[in-house]
């Protein structure tokens, strides 16, 4: 079992910063995919970034340039900074952790970002 707990979201204006923190319940980084995503009222979940087991980072075009996906293996947290919000950015950011064979997937549960205009 991987218990996964978001913090770090609010209230920002546009063209501010925000960093997510997603803390993982142990040294798990190595085995699994750990991952960004967002769900938008009346709008279906989607990747915002990950990190590959490989160690290789994947972004949405939405957010590159913009977001930063990053682990501290020693805080067994991955990190999401996020510059340059736009109101579009307004979701609920889940962090999810998915074994490199896929045997499983854990999501934590989530937290607000809200990015007025």
């Amino acid at each position: 079992q991987v218990q996964l707990v978001e913090s770090g979201g609010g209230l920002v204006q546009a063209g501010g910063s925000l960093r997510l923190s997603c803390a993982a319940s142990g040294s798990i980084f190595n085995i699994n995919i750990m991952g960004w995503y967002r769900q938008a009222p009346g709008k279906q979940r989607e990747l915002v970034a990950h990190i590959t087991c490989g160690g290789s980072t994947n972004y949405a075009d939405s957010v590159k340039g913009r977001f930063t996906i990053s682990t501290d293996n020693a805080k067994n947290t991955v990190d999401l900074q996020m510059n340059s919000l736009k109101p579009e950015d307004t979701a609920v950011y889940y962090c999810r952790s998915t074994a490199c064979n896929n045997a499983y997937t854990f999501w934590g549960q989530g937290t607000q970002v809200t990015v007025s205009s």
